[in-house]
Order: structure tokens, then sequence, then C-alpha cells
């Protein structure tokens, strides 16, 4: 457990002069210069509107964090850097970027997917936090405390404190904000980030077990983890009476050894992050890799949640509330399921990279090359199932031919023998608008030499 790492100061000095580092200071300067570069690429590509609706308010709430909160954290000796926040954003950024590494194949460009990223971290946060508040409300709300306390103590989120489930549907809702007002597709959308949701829960959990809340019950394994003094685990302990006496010269014993259910969850989400990648190339409907993943998560929960002994029964049951959600994220699963089943499919399925047969008269043995491509152009134009992507053999046979491609807006791009061109449109596509009509900036026409096929 290593709740904070360090301390941040508030004031530096800078050739002698003390300047302020929070508040109207110098990380304020640099945030809105960040800001600023953000909003204008993204302005480039989509337009200041579209820029100011998704970045405008993520990047408000940080600013107005800079500004008020952070000096309100401050401890004495400085703003206190907890393991579980560092944590969060360790989480946050190895999902986006996994997020942008797929959403180059299923296209949608970085900047859609750094914009996505943002709303659903903040509003994930807000709706993870508020399910905690509720959920231990007494902590929050005790007697004897003001509500100024109260308030700070809600907002001091890196402190630790978050309910994964209740992030779902803050989470869900910005998503669909998200993809109604760029005009994308929901479900592709949702496989796209599925796994980077995981990745960054993986780390999330590494920070719980940095803060040492979502422990699990007593154990005499191995593995088992001791948690110090004050910790939460030696909290719930030391109130129903299960540590020994303080110590002859007065010193505090550990907590008894426990199961560390945060690191369990970590490989879980890990392991389902793999699964749900490896997942992907073999679904045939958009939506599918997500449907994966809301089943999988909530059956693991169940069995994870056996082991912590943080949450009491809830509703008059024998499960905790986190088991009860697990429940209704099942059937939400199965009708993800019976939805995608209904969609046509959009993707063929994986078929061998073999060449195709050479016309008659043109074997192996004749060493004759087959006939010349037709020089009618390709015209490529996005779809709502994602970016059409045209292969060239490598075979010895295709040597020497190339293939015309024009994209949407007339442009002309040669295909030799042995690459790849992938074609991205930032437009958007919904069904009743199919086709890109032209008027939007594509993200780029790429050719990269495929990866070699075996034998």
């Amino acid at each position: 457990m290593l709740s904070t790492l360090f301390h941040i100061p508030t004031r530096i000095i800078v050739g002698g002069i003390s300047l302020p580092l929070i508040g109207c200071g110098l990380l304020l300067a640099v945030w809105g210069i960040v800001a600023a570069v953000m909003l204008a690429r993204t302005a480039a590509g989509h337009g200041w509107r579209v820029a100011l609706e998704t970045l405008g308010v993520p990047l408000a709430i940080m600013a107005a964090t800079i500004l008020w909160l952070l000096p309100a954290l401050d401890d004495g000796q400085g703003v206190p850097v907890r393991g579980y926040g560092v944590m969060l954003l360790l989480a946050a950024t190895a999902g986006t970027w996994l997020s942008i590494v797929r959403g180059r194949s299923m296209g949608f460009d970085a900047d859609t997917i750094l914009g996505l990223g943002m709303e659903v971290f903040l509003w994930g946060i807000v709706g993870a936090r508020l399910f905690y508040v509720l959920e231990y409300h007494e902590q929050f709300f005790a007697a004897g405390r003001s509500w100024s306390e109260s308030l700070m103590a809600v907002l001091n989120v890196a402190a630790g404190g978050l309910v994964v489930f209740g992030s779902l549907p803050t989470a869900a809702l910005a998503a669909w904000r998200f993809a109604s007002r760029r005009g994308l597709s929901l479900p592709r959308l949702a496989d796209c980030i599925a796994p980077g949701l995981l990745v960054g829960l993986a780390i999330g959990r590494i920070g719980c077990f940095l803060n040492g809340c979502c422990y699990g019950g007593a154990c005499d394994l191995p593995w088992a983890v001791r948690f110090p003094p004050e910790s939460p685990p030696w909290l719930d302990q030391a109130a129903r009476g299960l540590l020994p006496a303080a110590a002859a010269n007065g010193g505090l014993p550990w907590s008894l050894p426990v199961h560390p259910a945060q690191l369990y969850a970590a490989i879980d989400a890990a392991i389902l992050a793999v699964l749900a990648c490896l997942a992907t190339p073999l679904t045939r409907r958009d939506g599918q890799v997500f449907a994966l993943v809301l089943t999988l998560h909530p059956i693991s929960r169940l069995l994870l949640e056996a082991i912590r002994v943080d949450e009491p029964p809830a509703l008059g049951t024998s499960l905790s509330i986190s088991q009860l959600v697990s429940l209704v994220l099942l059937a939400l699963a199965a009708a993800a399921w019976w939805w995608t089943f209904r969609q046509p499919p959009q993707r063929p399925p994986r078929q061998s990279a073999r060449p195709a047969a050479p016309p008659d008269g043109q074997g192996q043995g004749g060493g004759a090359r087959p006939r010349a491509l037709p020089p009618d152009s390709l015209t490529i134009r996005c779809r709502e199932n994602g970016p059409l992507v045209v292969e060239m053999p490598t075979a010895e046979r295709f040597a020497g031919l190339f293939l015309r491609i024009t994209d949407h807006q007339g442009q002309e791009f040669t295909l030799p023998t042995g690459k790849r061109a992938v074609a991205l449109c930032r437009c958007g596509h919904t069904r009743n608008r199919p086709f890109c009509d032209g008027s939007h900036k594509p993200s780029g026409f790429e050719a990269s030499d495929p990866a070699p096929s075996p034998g």
C-alpha cells in the first residue's frame, strides 16, 4: 500500500522569484497552451463548433480543477499526489492509446478517439464517484462535518473511492451523445474502445491496491498481503475485533493477511482485454466485441465479489450491490447479443490469404503471367462499417502489376504489388447517410507493407 507518492509544492522559485504553481499560476498557463493546441487540432479536421462541443466542457473542468480544487487540497506540505490518482491517469492514457491503435483499422482517427476518451473518462469518473458516495454516504456526511468539508471530501477523487459499475450509465450516455454529434456508428465505436476500457480497469485496480480499498477477506495463502494501520482493511478488522492488542512499545499491528482482491481484478481485466482483441477479427457484426465484454466482465465480477468483504449485502439479499448490478448487466448483454444477431453481417468471415487460381492455361507450369488488371479505377467510399482496405497480392505472378485507385474526392493513388491501402474519412456515417458526400476532409490514404504470410 502506498497511498501518497509525493507532494507537489504550491510555489516554485525561478531566478530568485517565487511563482505560484497551482491556482492562477504556471500550471494553469501550461494547461491553457495544451487546451489551445487540442482545440486547434480538432478544429482543423472537424470545425470549431465540433471542437468546442467535444472538448469545451472537459477542458474547462480541468482548468477549474487547477484553479480551485488543487489549492483546496493543500495539506501544508503541498498538494499530495496519491497513488490511486496516478494509476487513474495512467489507466486513461493506456486505454486511450489502445483505442487509437484499434481505431486506425476501424475508421476512427486519433482526434475522434481523443475527444471521445476525454468525455467518457470525465463523465465515467462522475458516475463512479456518485455511486461510491451514495453507497458510503456516512463517510462523507457524518455528524459534525460542515457542508463545505463534505463537498471537498466528495471532490477529492484522487484519495480513492470509485465504483466501476457506477461509471457505466454516465460513460454510456457520453459515448451516445458523442456518436450522435459526429454521426458515428455507436456499436462500432463501442467495439473499438471496449478493450481499452478493460486495460484502463486493469491499471486502475493497481491503484486500488495502492490505496488499500476493494480488499479481500482473510486468508493464509502464500500470496496473502497485510495492510498497515489506518488502512481500510485494518480499520474494518479493528472494528470487528479481529486484530491483536497493541504491542508493548505502543506500535499498532498490521492487518491480518487478506486476499489481494485488487490484483485478482487487475489480472482478470487484462485477460479480458486480450480476449477482446483476439475476438475482434472473428466477429462479423458491429457491437459483438462490446457484447462479449459485457458478458464476460459481469461473470468474473460475480466471482471476485465472493472474495471481497468490503461491500455488505444489499437490498435484503445475500449479494453485494456490485453482484446485483452484474446480474443486470448480464441481462443487458443478452439483449445486446440478440440485437447484433438481428443485424446483417457487415464483415465477411476470415478467408485464406492464398491468391486466386490463375486463369485457364496459365498454371504454375505454363510460366505465363495473368492478364493485366482492367484499367477501370476503383472508387473508394467510406461506409458505415468502416474503411475499405485494398491489398495487392504478393505472389510472384502478380509482380509488376499496379491498381489505380480513386478516392471519393477524385484523388488518384497507385497501389503496387505487395502494398496495402486504407482509405479513411472523418465525416462519420449513419444509416440514413451511408456514403460520404465528398465535402469532408479525409484523414489520409496510406500504403504500407502487409504482414508477410507464413511460408
